[in-house]
C-alpha cells in the first residue's frame, strides 16, 4: 500500500503562496531569501526526497506550474528523476499531459487518491497542492508531512495546512537542518 507524502515549502508562518514571486503576490518571493548554499543543500535535499518516492501527486495548478517552469524538459538527474517517475493529477479540466509518464485522475478526488494508495506501494509525494492537501487532510488520507521551512514570515498568503479541516494529531519523526539557514521537518499523521 502507498503512503501519501505532503512535502511543501513553507514560510515559518505556514504560507506556501507564490514562493518564487511569479505570481505577483505581494508577499511572494519569499524562496528567493535564501543563499545559493541554502539553496544548493535544498535542492540536493529535493532530489534525495524525488530519488525515493515511488510516485507524485499533484493539482491541476501544480502540475500547471512545474510545465511553466519548464520541468518537462529540463536536463539533469533531478529532472530525468522527475520525468521517469509516475506522475497522477487531479483534475477534470486537462486532457492531454505533456509530462513523461503523467496521467489524469478524474472523479471524486477522495476515491480516486484512495484507490491510488491501495495501487501503489512506497512514497507518492505531493508536491506544493495547495488546494489538494486540504482535501487529503480532511479525508485522513495523509500519511506524513514534509516541510521544508523557510526563515521568513510573509505575513499573509495561502496556508493549505491551516484549512485542512479538523485538529490533526502530528508525531515528529525527523527534523534537520538543510543548509544554514532551512530546517526539514517530518511528522507522521495520526490515524
Amino acid at each position: 500500500m502507498g503512503r501519501i507524502v505532503i512535502s511543501e515549502t513553507i514560510t515559518v508562518d505556514g504560507v506556501v503562496q507564490d514562493p518564487t514571486g511569479d505570481d505577483g503576490f505581494e508577499r511572494g518571493g519569499w524562496f528567493n531569501t535564501i543563499g545559493a548554499g541554502d539553496r544548493e543543500a535544498w535542492a540536493l535535499s529535493e532530489f534525495e526526497e524525488a530519488q525515493s518516492a515511488a510516485a507524485l501527486l499533484m493539482g491541476r495548478r501544480s502540475y500547471e506550474y512545474f510545465m511553466a517552469r519548464g520541468w518537462g524538459s529540463r536536463t539533469g538527474d533531478w529532472a530525468d528523476r522527475l520525468r521517469s517517475l509516475p506522475k497522477y493529477v487531479v483534475s477534470s479540466t486537462l486532457e492531454d499531459l505533456e509530462w513523461a509518464n503523467s496521467t489524469v485522475l478524474r472523479g471524486e478526488v477522495v476515491t480516486e487518491v484512495s484507490k491510488l494508495k491501495e495501487a501503489l506501494d512506497g512514497d507518492i509525494v505531493v508536491y506544493a497542492s495547495g488546494r489538494l492537501v486540504p482535501t487529503l487532510m480532511e479525508h485522513g488520507l495523509v500519511d506524513e508531512l514534509r516541510l521544508m521551512v523557510y526563515p521568513c514570515i510573509a505575513g499573509a498568503g495561502d496556508r493549505p495546512l491551516a484549512s485542512a479541516g479538523k485538529v490533526r494529531d502530528l508525531r515528529l519523526t525527523g527534523s534537520r537542518s538543510v543548509g544554514d539557514g532551512l530546517v526539514l521537518l517530518t511528522y507522521e499523521v495520526a490515524a
